[in-house]
């Protein structure tokens, strides 16, 4: 039997204006509840050290032990024994593939199906999807395939940027792109803007933060999301059986 899922998905790490996570550590802090410790996978970063430090000072500012899982000897155990697991941003393509090349992603699941909680963060939200497919990042390495972590049933696309009418730019948009997505794909797309996150509880799939989100699906006219919004009948559910 699966455990109810505990999972926050964030658009980005720092909003304009302030700090590292400042912007969500109310939510994180609520996801994580009773937690003590804390593994993190600095993998979609080059400086691993540097990233492993960043995130262990802010979350013991927050009152949680942090170890990060490129220091462990034997990743596969401490992700066994860790009572919740963040994935921070970077570069989409590099983050799956080390997860791929440590053979991270089943013991990843394994440990939320058990009931651990999830935080995402831009390319940490990405690969809670089924597929990194909607991420906006250059593929600077080749996974073996862009199947990610599968925690959710629908597509992350973070840093959602609407169209912008005044702007000379003549390339694709963002939005364009996720219709591209859909036109090969069934799987719906959530856009989140800067600012937003999605909360999974269980069934229950919940937009906040700031900002709102556009949920896309195949065949249909995008749909505005606001904070508070539940909106897993528009993306989708985890199955917690």
């Amino acid at each position: 039997m699966k455990s109810a899922s505990r999972i926050l998905l964030i658009s980005n790490s720092t909003l304009h204006g302030r700090g590292y996570l400042d912007h969500a550590e109310a939510e994180i802090k609520s996801v994580l509840d009773h937690a003590k410790t804390v593994l993190f996978f600095p993998y979609a970063l080059h400086d691993r050290d540097g990233y492993a430090a960043k995130a262990t000072a802010r979350f013991g500012a927050m009152g949680y032990e942090m170890n990060s899982a490129h220091a462990a000897q034997n990743p596969q155990k401490a992700i066994a024994e860790t009572d919740a697991i963040f994935i921070g941003g970077g570069n989409t393509f590099r983050l799956l593939k080390a997860l791929q090349d440590l053979e991270l992603i089943e013991s990843i699941r394994r440990r939320i199906r058990e009931g651990a909680p999830y935080i995402g963060s831009s390319a940490g939200s990405n690969v809670a999807g089924p597929t990194i497919k909607t991420t906006k990042d250059m593929p600077i390495v080749q996974p073996r395939s862009f199947d990610a972590l599968g925690l959710v049933p629908f597509q992350i696309s973070p840093h959602f940027q609407d169209p912008d009418p005044t702007s000379k730019h003549m390339g694709e948009t963002q939005e364009e792109r996720i219709v591209q997505f859909l036109e090969e794909n069934e799987t719906p797309v959530l856009g989140m803007r800067e600012g937003a996150w999605v909360r999974v509880r269980g069934r229950s799939v919940t937009l906040g933060g700031s900002n709102g989100a556009r949920i896309f699906r195949r065949g249909e006219n995008p749909v505005e999301a606001v904070t508070g919004d539940e909106i897993s009948e528009l993306v989708g559910a985890p199955d917690d059986h």
